[in-house]
């Protein structure tokens, strides 16, 4: 059964037209007159800001809140009043409104309630960090609003990077906390500091203290998500995005000397699990950002956690038994998607962290993928091929493995014999033809550049066309 208050807010959503926009307006004009001559009492106040909190969640017959004059009326009661309910009441109503209406956004900004909005980000509380960081956040997109200033003057990043060493020591001991608040307020600070560190590079280092934090909770946080990149897992692999991993204060933290692959380990954990659940634009953006990470990670770790990395992300022996590509395991799930034309961010990102993990050495990163998954990349590069990728080919861990071919990865031992009678030299010209025929429309259509191969053979004098009266010689 539903309670009273849970009645009333129905009753007060379904208000709609002129009765609506009646509501709104008287609303609103109380509490503007309320700032000049206190004609409410808390509790009328309080009422007031939780009604238009059900009008403001949808702008239709609602256009006092979305105002010049609205949002000033509200950001004073947010920010000038001590009481905490009465500010956290105005705070929701403006978090719809500068969701729903971009304009509100810097309306907000002009008024100069950045600097206030940053001064309340300081209290201990989940509900103003929840509540703060996503008005900050969403004064991030389309508007003028300082950053620079805001972490210079009022500590912006100070805030940020304190509310998360809070988040860090709940969630480091044995239990987590139960208040869904606290994951909210969570998810709402490291959007916020990622927006900030993209958008304001300038000031990206003063998020460096912030980076332990971030660990703790990614590496000891238990979050009840669907899928394993949802928020705040995502959300905390996003925030390490644009830090800066290599720097000298967090490495005892980024690699703990007692558990140096804790990260590492976490991270190639959440990319194992999110292949099989998420798909499509999800790959793009939940999983591009993994993978970027774990190669900023790669890139500054030492010597025993680049190997495990290796050893986790590199084709394995198991592995070139098939074709490479061709197995359930992370490894080849990897090199699918790095010719996934679907996903052309994370196709790329891919791409990179297997040449840094094949210590960007042209013919090593032929020997750990194969030409066929590293010429596109070698070419687009202006990278030479290597002259001897006939050679065979190291494994991912050091020395010399068994012959490999070099263009699919596959042992030599281990490739099966094709099925079936040999083709003709009819059937093979036939085969060349279509081929021919198939290259020249790719370059017409621009899909590819380069040069057709038949075409260069026969310039070569290398191609032979058969009579017309040819016959195969029969045995």
């Amino acid at each position: 059964m539903a309670q009273p208050g849970q009645r009333q807010a129905a009753a007060i959503a379904a208000l709609t037209g002129s009765a609506k926009l009646n509501a709104v307006t008287d609303l609103m004009e109380n509490l503007t007159q309320d700032l000049i001559t206190t004609s409410l009492t808390p509790h009328q106040r309080d009422s007031a800001l939780e009604e238009l909190k059900v009008y403001s969640r949808d702008p239709r017959d609602a256009d006092p809140i979305f105002t010049k004059e609205g949002i000033e009326t509200l950001s004073r009661h947010a920010f000038d009043n001590p009481a905490g309910t009465t500010s956290r009441n105005a705070l929701r109503v403006l978090c719809n409104a500068l969701l729903l209406k971009q304009e509100t956004r810097q309306i907000f900004i002009d008024l100069g309630c950045g600097a206030s909005a940053c001064e309340i980000l300081r209290n201990d509380s989940r509900d103003d960090e929840f509540l703060v960081s996503r008005i900050l956040f969403l004064t991030t997109y389309a508007t003028s609003a300082n950053l620079i200033e805001l972490i210079d003057k009022h500590h912006l990043a100070d805030s940020i990077n304190v509310n998360l060493e809070r988040h860090a020591k709940r969630r480091g001991g044995t239990s987590s906390p139960s208040d869904p608040m606290e994951e909210m307020a969570l998810i709402e600070t490291l959007k916020l500091l990622f927006n900030i560190s993209y958008y304001c590079k300038e000031r990206t280092s003063s998020f460096t203290t912030a980076i332990p934090h971030i660990v703790t909770v990614l590496c000891k946080g238990t979050f009840a998500t669907q899928k394993p990149l949802d928020p705040p897992t995502g959300s905390l692999v996003n925030a390490l995005l644009n830090l800066d991993l290599g720097a000298e204060d967090v490495q005892s933290s980024v690699y703990p000397p007692e558990e140096p692959n804790v990260l590492a380990g976490r991270l190639v954990d959440l990319l194992s699990r999110s292949r099989t659940v998420h798909d499509g634009e999800e790959l793009e953006t939940s999983v591009t950002p993994l993978v970027s990470v774990i190669r900023t990670l790669h890139e500054h770790a030492p010597g025993d956690v680049q190997k495990f990395i290796r050893t986790q992300l590199l084709p394995t022996e198991a592995d070139r038994t098939e074709v490479l590509g061709r197995t359930d395991s992370l490894p080849s799930w990897l090199l699918k998607n790095s010719t996934n034309a679907l996903t052309p961010r994370l196709r790329d990102t891919i791409s990179n962290l297997f040449f840094e993990l094949s210590d960007k050495d042209a013919s090593m990163f032929v020997d750990n993928v194969g030409y066929g998954f590293a010429s596109g990349f070698l070419f687009n590069r202006n990278i030479p091929v290597p002259e001897n990728i006939s050679e065979g080919s190291r494994n991912a861990h050091g020395g010399v493995s068994r012959p490999t071919n070099p263009i699919t990865g596959q042992f030599l031992d281990a490739e099966r014999l094709p099925e079936g009678p040999e083709m003709t030299e009819a059937e093979r010209e036939r085969e060349a033809e279509r081929l021919f025929v198939l290259f020249e429309r790719l370059r017409a259509n621009g899909v590819i550049s380069a040069e057709n191969p038949v075409r260069t053979a026969v310039q070569e004098g290398r191609f032979q066309e058969l009579p017309d009266d040819y016959e195969d010689d029969v045995d």
